[in-house]
């Protein structure tokens, strides 16, 4: 098995430079070419990552006038982000093995193109219709990018020099939390819902040429290809994930003639479990190498993101929510509620991430992970009809702190020690697991937040766009119940992070910390093909 360009050049797979080492990151920048130059390859992925985040959420804002210049119901719009996560979410696991095969910058580029073409095609609808199906190929084209950047990051940079450029990857990922609600808001304000779509266009030609001409052309690995995991792999998480996300709105029960939710989840398990063990059984080239879970960093860190998807999805729901009915607060208004939280994470990711190259990650994330859920039961105590805003921004402002802990050593740790043929791997196991977390909880707050108004206000109440956030005010006198609600709704997140903080607490010491700086241990110890423990 040898890697290689795809203009033929070839390198050695199996005696080659050490995976992991400064070594193997020096061998794939010498074969990009003499001019490769790592940060400003990063710097150029990093502007689609930012659109892709972005466009995760700036959608949500736009929601009243999605349904007023289309004509169209809540049922329907909620599509608009569902096909959306659906077709970013499925294809991670194929398509971070992709990026293996064919490079992970031509997979990227092509991904990018996808998800320009498919945003103009969004601004350019009229209906409903085909708004949600540009949307499928927006998220298609999301699914493709994602894992490249952090494959790349993997690639070019030495594992002591890693966590800086996860820091600035994660602070790019705090920032775009404030962008997105905030921007969509503006635009959907003044120009329309349109311009929520056409910004990436511009962004995006920017994006491809600075990517064409800074991100180097890294070996592939001219391997099988698993088309029986690829099948496997796309029907049980298209499965779960539609289950998961849609349970909600056909009320967990039929979707249509004798297929139901739990009858989709429960196929979509089924076939996950047989998708692993062909995974295990297949000895040429697997979609997902088992080995990877061999190092117990990995492992744990994929059960940390999870449940960090999980919160970051689930607390902005009751959060915005309870700002505007209970608060009386614009979109624009309530986003800015997180320009704390966003203005932290950035200024803080780039040194928590030159800290994560000399700290244990277990103290580093630890850190994130602990004061996540302190700062979601602090707002759930302070989430009242008469609280005064400074109330509010401590907390949200301590959730700062938390994003900036954790991203980068979450996804530092996840990848530090994988062989650099399996960076496209990972990178996709790493940012599945991260969006099945948002899905898992998007899902669970909406039915959280239903139990919680049906049990404090009179006859329940509707959430989700459908009632008070869709423009209709809320009696003063319901206000206690409804803030009540969504604080209580708060504590889901908080409890679900907990499981997150202890799995980080048991992160192993990485290899280049447990090494004597005056020896080659760590690049012995990296030289192991298979991830160790």
């Amino acid at each position: 098995m040898s890697p290689s360009h795809p203009g033929g050049a070839t390198s050695t797979g199996g005696a080659g430079p050490l995976p992991g080492t400064a070594a193997a990151a020096a061998a794939d920048a010498a074969a990009a070419g003499p001019h490769a130059r790592p940060w400003a390859a990063l710097w150029a992925l990093c502007l689609g990552f930012f659109m892709i985040l972005v466009d995760s959420t700036i959608v949500s804002v736009a929601t009243p006038a999605l349904m007023q210049a289309l004509g169209a119901g809540v049922s329907e719009v909620v599509w608009v982000t569902s096909a959306y996560l659906l077709a970013y979410a499925v294809p991670l696991l194929i398509t971070g093995r992709l990026g293996d095969r064919f490079g992970p910058k031509n997979l990227y580029l092509a991904g990018l193109t996808v998800f320009t073409v498919s945003s103009a095609w969004c601004g350019l609808t009229s209906s409903i219709e085909p708004l949600v199906v540009a949307r499928v190929f927006q998220g298609l084209g999301a699914a493709m990018m994602s894992p490249q950047t952090m494959a790349v990051i993997t690639r070019v940079f030495p594992a002591t020099k890693r966590g800086q450029a996860m820091g600035a990857w994660g602070a790019v990922a705090g920032v775009a939390t404030l962008v997105g609600p905030v921007l969509g808001g503006v635009l959907v304000d003044s120009l329309g819902w349109e311009w929520i779509f056409f910004v990436n266009v511009p962004v995006g030609v920017v994006g491809l040429v600075l990517a064409w001409r800074l991100v180097p052309t890294l070996p592939t690995h001219s391997h099988s290809f698993d088309l029986l995991g690829v099948a496997l792999g796309g029907v049980g998480m298209f499965c779960v994930v539609f289950g998961i996300q849609e349970g909600r709105t056909y009320d967990w029960g039929t979707v249509v003639g004798p297929v139901t939710v739990w009858g989709l989840i429960g196929t979509g398990v089924a076939v996950l479990a047989l998708f692993v063990l062909w995974q295990a059984r297949n000895r040429r080239e697997p979609l997902v190498p088992l080995s990877l879970f061999g190092d117990r960093n990995f492992s744990l860190a994929n059960l940390a993101i999870t449940t960090v998807g999980f919160a970051i999805t689930a607390m902005t729901f009751p959060l915005m929510l309870y700002a505007q009915t209970v608060r009386g607060m614009s979109p624009t208004q309530a986003a800015l509620l997180l320009a704390p939280m966003a203005v932290i994470s950035g200024v803080l990711a780039p040194f928590v991430g030159r800290l994560v190259d000399r700290v244990h990650p277990r103290y580093v994330a630890g850190v994130g992970l602990l004061a996540f859920p302190v700062a979601l039961v602090w707002l759930s105590a302070v989430m009242s009809p008469g609280s005064a805003a400074w109330q509010l921004l401590l907390p949200v402002a301590l959730l700062g702190v938390a994003n900036g802990f954790m991203w980068s050593p979450l996804s530092t740790t996840a990848t530090r020690n994988l062989p650099m043929r399996y960076a496209g791997a990972g990178a996709g196991v790493y940012n599945t697991t991260r969006q099945v977390g948002a899905v898992l909880g998007s899902a669970s707050i909406a039915a959280l937040m239903s139990s919680r108004l049906d049990a404090l206000l009179p006859g329940g109440a509707p959430v989700a766009g459908e009632g008070p956030s869709a423009g209709q005010a809320l009696p003063a006198a319901l206000h206690e119940g409804f803030a009540s609600a969504m604080a209580q709704s708060m504590l889901l997140p908080a409890a679900v992070l907990v499981v997150g903080w202890v799995a980080v607490l048991c992160f192993a010491t990485p290899r280049h910390l447990r090494a004597d700086p005056g020896n080659d241990t760590a690049g012995r110890e990296a030289s192991e093909d298979v991830p160790a423990g």
